[in-house]
């Protein structure tokens, strides 16, 4: 079993930044990409940013030179550092992992989800 336990919502202004972190633990094999999503009532998950074990990102059009996502594999930590917020960013933001457990065996891990809240 894996768990995800992120830190780092709260409430920002307009234009303000906050940063999220995420650390996995459990049963890890190799930790192949870990990332963040985000989820508004009424609308689906949506990826915001995710990084593999090589390094390489990828990000969501609209976050793209705001948002900036970095990991630590030693300590099995991703994060996400946001800059110039929007209102329209409020949401849940859920991390997230794709983990081999053994050799062969994968699969995707999901965090509790940490709210963020961009308002004046």
């Amino acid at each position: 079993q894996v768990q995800l336990v992120e830190s780092g919502g709260g409430l920002v202004q307009p234009g303000g930044s906050l940063s999220l972190s995420c650390t996995a633990s459990g049963i890890i094999y190799s930790l192949v990409a870990m990332g963040w999503y985000r989820q508004t009532p009424g609308n689906q998950r949506e990826l915001v940013a995710t990084v593999n074990n090589g390094g390489a990102t990828n990000y969501a059009d609209s976050v793209k030179g705001r948002f900036t996502i970095s990991r630590d594999n030693d300590k099995r930590t991703v994060y996400l550092q946001m800059n110039s917020l929007k209102p329209e960013e409020t949401a849940v933001y859920y991390c997230y992992a794709a983990v081999y457990t053994t050799p062969k065996s994968w699969d995707n891990y999901w965090g509790q989800g940490t709210q963020v809240t961009v308002s004046s």
